[in-house]
C-alpha cells in the first residue's frame, strides 16, 4: 500500500522529462570525455601540454548533425510555415 501512494500516475511525464534530461546529460557528458581533443584523462596525455592539432579539433565539431542539418532550412515545420505564410491563400 505504501508504494502506491508515492508512485502515481501523474508523476509518469515527470520521470520520463527527468530521465529524458539525464540522457542527455550522460550522452553529452561522455561524448566530450571521450571524443574531445582538449580533454586529457590519462596522466602522460596530459603533460603534452598545449597542443596543435587542428585537424582533430575540426573533426570533433563537424560532427554527423551538424553534417545533417548544415543545409537545410532553420524552421521545425517548414510545411506549416510556409501554409501560414504564402501569399495566394486569402
Amino acid at each position: 500500500m505504501a508504494t502506491n501512494r508515492w508512485i502515481r500516475p501523474e508523476v509518469y511525464p515527470l520521470f520520463a522529462a527527468v530521465g529524458v534530461a539525464i540522457g542527455i546529460c550522460g550522452f553529452s557528458m561522455v561524448r566530450h570525455m571521450c571524443i574531445n581533443p582538449e580533454v586529457r584523462v590519462i596522466k602522460e596525455k596530459r603533460a603534452a601540454g598545449v597542443l596543435d592539432n587542428f585537424s582533430e579539433g575540426r573533426t570533433y565539431s563537424e560532427h554527423a548533425l551538424r553534417k545533417f542539418v548544415r543545409n537545410r532550412s532553420p524552421e521545425i515545420m517548414p510545411n506549416l510555415n510556409s501554409f501560414f505564410t504564402s501569399p495566394d491563400r486569402n
